[in-house]
């Protein structure tokens, strides 16, 4: 931990001496923070993490090992949410991350959990907005100015292209690739690359796929059950029924092709067809 009155250590030149570390801050000995950052006394941060100048972290906030956030960068600010009158809520980041210029997350509210979480492995650029409640997995890609409203869950491995706006409450599942300027206000099922205003399925998202290691039985099931979702004009329900059909059918694809159809069936908004 780091005092400001402390001898000459190591500690002490990782740390800038014109940024304001509030003594009650939790940080590693490895951690570096630069020029006139200002840390408030509910921060902790874990090991080998760097803090860039002029970047604000405050709140009930709990950062991990081995990130790298740019300057300028606000974190763990209070929720933009008119009815937040000061309740204790927390911000969690994982492991891994880079946060670029410019990106805002705030702590989450009481109406949910009371946590905005953002896990580990994350690239995360510019303008970047993490509202209030949302929960952000491992390994996703937020391009410049992607903007998550309040209570918005992200799957691990998605991609949300840059000026991307997401409506609160929405889902994006996991290996889904939304593109670039897109309005999204209903859920993006896993696997699936949509974009547009209005939003649309645009195919499934076969090279992410092939990039992370899906063999080729695990695409070929996938493609069908995408098939079935979106291409045979059948209700929801009827989808339903045929991807748990297709599912029963086991393979290497089985547990894919299951996800999909769980995370349709939990929809709550919708989903982007």
């Amino acid at each position: 931990m780091h005092h400001a009155h402390g001898g000459l250590s190591r500690r002490v030149s990782l740390i800038h001496p014109t940024a304001l570390v509030d003594p009650a801050a939790e940080l590693a000995d490895s951690v570096a923070v630069g020029p006139y950052a200002v840390i408030g006394p509910r921060v902790r941060i874990g090991a080998r993490t760097q803090v860039g100048a002029h970047c604000v972290i405050e709140g009930d906030t709990r950062i991990g090992e081995d990130n790298r956030i740019f300057q300028f960068a606000s974190l763990g600010a209070a929720p933009q949410d008119k009815k937040y009158a000061g309740e204790p809520t927390r911000l969690e980041i994982g492991d891994r991350n880079t946060i670029r210029e410019f990106c805002t997350f705030n702590t989450g509210t009481v109406q949910d959990a009371g946590v905005t979480r953002v896990g580990s492995d994350n690239w995360i650029m510019a303008y970047v907005h993490v509202a209030h409640d949302c929960v952000v997995g491992d390994q996703t890609v937020l391009a410049n100015n992607a903007t998550l409203a309040g209570h918005v869950q992200v799957g691990d491995h998605a991609i949300i292209g840059g000026l991307t706006g997401v409506h609160q409450f929405c889902r994006i599942g996991a290996h889904a690739m939304v593109g670039f300027g897109s309005h999204v206000s209903q859920d993006v099922t896993p696997f699936t690359m949509v974009d547009g205003n209005p939003l649309g399925a645009r195919g499934l998202n076969t090279e992410g796929l092939r990039r992370r290691g899906f063999s080729p039985a695990r695409v070929a099931a996938l493609k069908r059950a995408y098939r079935l979702l979106y291409r045979q004009g059948l209700t929801l329900e009827a989808a339903l029924a045929a991807l748990d059909a297709l599912a029963a059918e086991g393979g290497e694809g089985a547990g894919d092709v299951r996800a999909l159809r769980d995370f349709v069936a939990a929809s709550r908004r919708g989903i982007a067809r």
